[in-house]
């Protein structure tokens, strides 16, 4: 039995059986509320929980932010200088008031850091309201068939901004075609200066980057999020040994770490 999903020009088919949670081992535990692992070879849901139940995806919200960024062709060497309208209250600020930087630094502290000033000063880079920049956000989302997707804010902080399990990894999928997105989300830290000479250290919130020398599959980037009505969030790709790629979304996970280790659990045991 197949079934499929349209985005854009693209179908996305799902092939059962899907492994759901009940046919997991006695041992394995999964504390986030919605899960799914694509299998890019087979283009194929491998395993599901709760996919297509919508929730807050907090900071996941600066993969579209980011499409929508790049969609515009900014010069990513123009000088931008942070103002009062860029400050936000939330996470860890890595840009102060009078900062002056190029928009790819600017870029990269936004999504490399999850950094929300950052995220907002982009949108403000593009000489946009918010309020005009996410209305862009949600026409590109029903242009990826992301029926079950809508967003409030570009940064996350709204839970309001929602998707689903499934949409998350399609979204995923879609910003990872654009080639800067995809250098980004492979860094681990990324240094740069100010115009004035300020340096700056931007480290990744993808724990995958950073630690865990035992994990046998290859990351190849990912975006996380939090807010409270949202939980811990994760969605990345990986590669096996065999280059075989899977994209695994993790949604309202326990804590910070769960959302690794559950998808690491997941795709190792995936991969036995």
């Amino acid at each position: 039995m197949f079934f499929g999903l349209i985005s854009g020009s693209q179908s996305f088919y799902y092939s059962a059986p899907i492994i759901e949670l009940e046919n997991l081992p006695d041992d394995f535990s999964l504390s986030a509320d919605k899960a799914g692992v694509f299998s890019e070879a087979q283009r194929t849901f491998l395993y599901t929980k709760n996919i297509d139940e919508a929730q807050p995806i907090a900071s996941i919200t600066k993969l579209m932010t980011a499409i929508i960024f790049l969609e515009a062709e900014p010069d990513l060497n123009k000088i931008y200088k942070i103002t009062d309208d860029d400050r936000v209250e939330g996470g860890r600020i890595n840009l102060f008031l009078g900062d002056e930087l190029k928009l790819i630094d600017l870029f990269y502290t936004s999504l490399i850091a999850s950094d929300n000033g950052a995220t907002l000063a982009l949108v403000h880079a593009l000489g946009l309201e918010e309020d005009d920049f996410v209305l862009r956000m949600n026409a590109k989302a029903q242009e990826l068939n992301l029926l079950n997707t809508n967003f409030k804010d570009p940064i996350g902080l709204s839970e309001e901004n929602v998707s689903t399990a499934r949409e998350v990894v399609l979204l995923f999928k879609e910003a990872r075609k654009n080639q800067v997105i995809r250098e980004a989300m492979l860094l681990p830290e990324y240094r740069y200066q100010t115009i004035k000479g300020r340096e700056k250290i931007i480290e990744s919130t993808d724990g995958y980057l950073l630690t865990d020398e035992n994990f046998d599959l290859i990351s190849l980037g990912g975006k996380t999020g939090y807010i409270n009505e949202a939980g811990y969030c994760f969605v990345g790709e990986f590669k096996d040994e065999y280059g075989q790629g899977y994209v695994v979304s993790v949604l309202n996970s326990a804590n910070k770490n769960s959302r690794f280790l559950e998808s690491q659990n997941l795709l190792k045991w995936l991969n036995k």
